[in-house]
């Protein structure tokens, strides 16, 4: 399993401070779509270029126009790139052609899919490199979480690797663990905590243990 930590709600300026001092802690370093909203691809080429050891995701999510796109997140460095699962499947697959002819990665966000299980296989079937469940943070709470839909797409999901990302934190962690998906998204659990450095190097810990 790997921890991938998710930048979002930041300037670069204090990003890049952050990963300064959790880098060998992550495994994936995303640059949230708030990022992405705020400073387009600007992170993304800093990051990579920075930290070319290091796997960046471009949390894009996008919705239309599918290969120009991805080959923006692409052209900065970007060594994942994300489309929303609702998207039109033509958007997809033109992610899918941009991400294979660069020799790099794409994740397919199922953010607000209901039928979750048809979807994940339709995915997987096609050849996209991540399947991530996410629980959207407008909705995240003790009773809403990413666990169910996890542990229903591990069942069937035989090719792609499975993200997970919603609220994830130390309470939800253990039984997120014990499904077994190949990448693990933490965000506020990591930032707000009193000391997010600590925070970071016992979640990976934890992570790598497991």
């Amino acid at each position: 399993m790997k921890l991938q930590v998710a930048f979002d709600v930041m300037s670069i300026e204090e990003m890049d401070e952050r990963l300064s001092k959790i880098k060998d802690y992550v495994d994936i370093v995303e640059v949230g779509t708030p990022m992405i909203i705020m400073d387009g691809q600007k992170p993304v080429r800093y990051f990579s270029e920075k930290y070319p050891d290091k796997k960046i995701l471009s949390d894009t999510k996008i919705m239309d126009g599918g290969k120009l796109e991805a080959e923006y997140a692409l052209n900065a460095g970007a060594s994942i790139v994300t489309v929303c699962a609702c998207a039109d499947v033509a958007t997809i697959k033109g992610c899918l052609e941009a991400t294979k002819a660069a020799g790099k990665e794409l994740l397919v966000d199922l953010i607000g899919i209901s039928d979750v299980e048809t979807t994940a296989k339709y995915l997987d079937e096609l050849g996209v490199d991540y399947i991530c469940v996410h629980t959207a943070s407008d909705v995240q709470s003790d009773k809403n979480n990413p666990i169910d839909e996890l542990r229903r797409i591990r069942k069937i999901v035989k090719n792609a690797k499975v993200s997970v990302a919603g609220g994830i934190n130390f309470t939800t962690l253990d039984t997120i663990m014990k499904e077994q998906p190949d990448v693990i998204i933490v965000g506020s659990a990591i930032h707000k905590a009193d000391d997010y450095v600590e925070t970071c190097k016992k979640m990976y810990n934890l992570i790598k243990e497991g």
